[in-house]
């Protein structure tokens, strides 16, 4: 009986995800994975509840379950490229970094030790081997989709992996969960950053990073207001500006960072041509193949997401040398630079890069 690891963090989808594969007949052990010490702005600590949760869990599917805990590795290969991110007044995404360095890698290899041949996760995505190689897919409930957010990793970890929630609908997975009397069925999905949960993420930033003021200006050079830093901002932002009462009436828009003055760039409108461009410049790519998929000397067609649950828009990709000129096809509205643009042929997701700058024609 083949062994499976599945990494369980106490919500519905990998607890429907674990009782699956037991009754499909392997031997499943449950692992919950605790990646952030700190508490809560209340005093709790979200992890003991969690695990709390796992444990009931498996004690109703009777599977046995452990704690492992990651903290450091994830403080040094995450959370420190976030905070390092932020300080560059760019906008990162932890998420795709914490699957390839945690979930994909040191939990992978906490498995093996445990005598797994393969892991499992309540990722709503499926993999299968295509042509021999193993390919990862966009899950089939669209409004849970979280390709995007595994675009880094590689075959050799998706040969190691199972998914056993990524072909249902999201309700489906309650139903089950409810029917065999999972207590977490009813459970609210997790919608923060794991490590901020539900707090105020400016108060949240605002114990790492050091607040520096500075003004915020029109394209004209108008001071309509003051901003606390420019990391606390992201390009597009419209909540939190506190401009009142100036202009047309049309709400206001982050539309660019001066770092070198300090100065955060802002108009009204969220139809400013300076939040629009065609054309996007991304580093650090990464392909699941391991290699790019040209077929016409350095470009290809493909469709691309700029943001988690955008539809997939059309784009020509041109790989130039460590970097990406993706051009898409119609303008695609406040690329941040941090933030990671994930390709896609039909429902295979190709791979990823991180967005760095963007103009128009």
């Amino acid at each position: 009986m083949e062994r499976i690891v599945i990494g369980m963090s106490g919500g519905v989808d990998s607890s429907v995800a674990a009782l699956l594969l037991k009754q499909q007949g392997y031997d499943v052990v449950g692992v919950f994975m605790k990646n952030w010490e700190e508490k809560d702005e209340n005093g709790t600590c979200t992890a003991a509840t969690d695990w709390e949760d796992v444990q009931q869990v498996c004690d109703v599917i009777d599977i046995p379950c452990y704690s492992v805990n990651f903290a450091k590795e994830y403080y040094d290969r995450v959370f420190s490229y976030f905070l390092d991110e932020y300080r560059k007044g760019r906008t990162p995404n932890p998420d795709v970094l914490c699957n390839r360095e945690i979930k994909f890698k040191a939990f992978l290899d906490y498995a093996t030790k445990l005598g797994a041949g393969r892991m499992a996760t309540g990722h709503f995505v499926r993999s299968e081997m295509r042509d021999g190689h193993a390919a990862l897919l966009k899950g089939s409930d669209p409004g849970k989709d979280q390709s995007y957010f595994l675009y880094m990793l590689k075959e050799a970890q998706l040969q190691r992996s199972l998914f056993p929630v990524g072909h249902m609908l999201k309700a489906d997975v309650r139903a089950i969960a409810e029917k065999n009397n999972l207590p977490v069925f009813a459970k609210k999905d997790s919608t923060g950053v794991c490590f901020i949960g539900e707090r105020n993420f400016r108060q949240f930033l605002q114990g790492f990073l050091p607040l520096q003021s500075g003004d915020m200006l029109t394209e004209s050079g108008e001071k309509v207001g003051e901003h606390i830093g420019l990391s606390y901002y992201t390009l597009g932002q419209r909540k939190g500006l506190g401009i009142g009462g100036r202009g047309d009436g049309r709400s206001w828009f982050v539309i660019g960072k001066d770092l070198e003055k300090n100065v955060l760039l802002v108009a009204q409108g969220e139809d400013s041509p300076r939040l629009y461009s065609r054309y996007i410049r991304a580093a650090q790519p990464t392909w699941i193949a391991d290699e790019a998929p040209v077929l016409d000397g350095q470009s290809f067609r493909c469709t691309a997401r700029f943001r988690y649950r955008q539809p997939d828009q059309d784009v020509t990709v041109t790989l130039r040398g460590d970097e990406l000129l993706i051009e898409a096809d119609q303008k695609q509205r406040a690329i941040t630079p941090g933030q990671s643009v994930v390709l896609y042929q039909g429902d295979v997701c190709l791979g990823g890069a991180i967005e760095e700058e963007s103009w128009d024609d």
